[in-house]
């Protein structure tokens, strides 16, 4: 079995700004030139993460406004009082969701359902310039 390593680069907005990385990850599978596997992206971030969901602005916003619901960002946070950065919020909503996803491959195309679609949140309260891992395994 083949391991092959690349990195993905993305400039974001910070605040939540959610990101379609599907064309990035699906030519990164095709550059590796296996045909079968796995392929997981991992953001080496405390303040952003990984999912799926059918990217389009209803679904988004939605997204949003629960990680507001679940972990509003004017809440007190223990990590602000220690470290004054005020980004407490975004390091429970990153975890919430988790820093990296498998998608499984086959004949070279990810196995994603019809509505579904890769997406990377960058929850930190400013921007910033990010660097994913993918790593894809196969043959």
């Amino acid at each position: 079995m083949a391991v092959q390593t690349f990195t993905l680069q993305f400039d974001t907005r910070g605040n939540g700004h959610t990101l379609d990385i599907t064309g990035e990850v699906t030519q990164t599978v095709t550059r590796s030139e296996l045909q079968n596997g796995t392929v997981t992206v991992f953001t080496p971030s405390s303040t952003s993460a990984l999912t799926t969901i059918e990217f389009e602005d209803g679904a988004v916003s939605d997204l949003g406004r629960l990680f507001e619901e679940i972990a509003a960002q004017n809440r007190e946070y223990q990590h602000n009082l220690r470290w004054g950065d005020g980004n407490g919020h975004s390091h429970v909503r990153a975890a919430l969701l988790g820093p990296s996803l498998t998608v499984p491959f086959v004949n070279c195309k990810l196995m994603l359902g019809t509505w579904q679609q890769i997406v990377y949140i960058d929850f930190d309260n400013r921007a910033r310039s990010r660097n994913l891992i993918c790593q894809v395994m196969g043959e």
